[in-house]
């Protein structure tokens, strides 16, 4: 969604998350009275509240009574929060945040992929591919892609049939969704091995080949992490 798109709360959560990620507004630092927003973004302070409140929930700001809004320290930052992820990703190269990233998603994908080869319905299996065969569809429209991409594997975890990493799915997804924006390349070279990497992983779940669907999930990771690091 392009910024001209967004509410006009959304647009002033987006200008001052980015502007807190840039640095504009140090860790620790105090933010601007509501009154200052209000005249810098032609606002109301019932709108600025919300802001602040979206902004809290992302754990970017500390709204202190009596005292203000205060800027959160870099290490209490929601990066599970696909605003921030992306925010982060786009401001500024930290390798360490790629390796973070790399390291959740070895950890969990490729168990979520093994349960799945062992575990997935007839039905499940349908999702699976309807999604697969959505980003084959879509795989030069960059907005329906990506969506085909979250849907794929939300499917492949709710495969896996398990309540307690059902509840990890918003921020799994999360995680997906931030690297999928940023590593979209529908070029000649990328976009048939992205498909070609999805297409295994739905092989071996079919076929209940659990060692392949681990490969398939590493080889997944390895490639969008790759990407990641060319382009950030």
């Amino acid at each position: 969604m392009s910024k001209q798109d967004l509410s006009k709360t959304d647009r002033i959560i987006l200008d001052i998350g980015q502007q807190i990620i840039k640095g504009k507004y140090a860790p620790g630092s105090a933010l601007p009275a509501e009154a200052d927003f209000c005249e810098e973004f032609q606002t109301s302070r019932n709108i600025i509240r919300e802001v602040f409140r979206a902004l809290t929930a992302k754990r970017l700001i500390d709204i202190k009574r009596y005292r203000g809004a205060f800027v959160a320290p870099r290490n209490q930052w929601n990066y599970l929060d696909t605003d921030v992820l992306q925010w982060v990703l786009a401001s500024d190269y930290d390798p360490r945040l790629i390796s973070a990233m790399s390291e959740v998603r070895n950890l969990v994908e490729p168990s979520i992929a093994r349960w799945a080869a062992e575990r997935a319905t007839s039905s499940e299996l349908a999702v699976i591919e309807q999604a697969l065969n959505d980003m084959i569809a879509n795989h030069q429209d960059r907005e329906a892609f990506n969506q085909a991409d979250i849907r794929f594997h939300e499917a492949v975890l709710a495969a896996v049939h398990n309540p307690l990493l059902q509840q990890l799915s918003v921020a799994i997804s999360s995680l997906q969704r931030a690297v999928f924006e940023r590593t979209y390349m529908p070029d000649n070279e990328n976009m048939p091995r992205t498909l070609r990497e999805h297409r295994d992983l739905y092989d071996a779940i079919r076929h209940q080949d659990v060692e392949a669907a681990e490969r398939a999930a590493l080889a997944m990771i390895a490639s969008s992490t790759k990407r990641l690091k060319d382009i950030t």
